[in-house]
């Protein structure tokens, strides 16, 4: 059985805290029984050769591009770079077909954000950073925001997930392992982070 397919889309600007909660969720780990993920880092933007400046100072680079996204069973958006910035109409056309095809298509923190410009979220649930709450409501009101979560895994066939901010991207992204491979795999990634397995709130 081929491993499940996971893209995550980086874009200049990005916070490597962010780029790296699903990297190290999602990494292949099939050596030590765990699940193996087929995972890719995908630019959002065009940088120069493939490279993107990072919130730390340090740049990323990767030569896959939105077109190595597109047969992905899961999108993940890590973050996006200002809640007041429009994302680029290349990297909502992304999300809106992953859905339209069938894919999971996931936001951690203001990653939702973008998930909402797609219109994806339109009539289901969903969270995001508590600090740009009122912003979202205001600007989706067709969506349901539900502001004091950790996650919320929505939509059809829990096909549209979002996250609240920073470190809930890690319970969300635990919570998807859990859902698609069992609460033991879970619970073995959960300690190789160091982290709960599964939090309330």
């Amino acid at each position: 059985m081929q491993p499940r397919q996971i893209a995550v889309l980086a874009f200049d600007g990005i916070s490597p805290f962010h780029l790296s909660v699903p990297c190290l969720v999602f990494e292949d780990r099939a050596g030590a029984g765990l699940p193996a993920y087929g995972l890719r880092i995908c630019g959002a933007e065009a940088g120069r050769r493939g490279r993107l400046r990072t919130t730390a100072g340090f740049g990323v680079q990767t030569r896959l591009t939105l077109q190595d996204a597109a047969r992905a069973d899961v999108l993940v958006v890590p973050s996006w770079r200002d809640k007041d910035e429009r994302p680029p109409a290349p990297m909502v056309n992304a999300v809106r077909d992953a859905y339209e095809r069938g894919a999971t298509v996931v936001g951690l923190c203001l990653g939702a954000f973008v998930l909402a410009e797609a219109g994806v979220l339109d009539g289901h649930e969903a969270t995001t950073h508590w600090s740009a709450a009122g912003q979202f409501a205001r600007r989706y009101p067709r969506v349901r925001l539900v502001p004091d979560v950790l996650y919320v895994d929505a939509g059809a066939q829990g096909r549209l997930v979002t996250s609240a901010g920073t470190a809930a991207g890690l319970d969300c992204c635990l919570h998807l392992v859990r859902r698609w491979d069992g609460a033991e795999a879970a619970n073995r990634i959960a300690r190789r982070l160091v982290v709960a397995p599964h939090r309330q709130g």
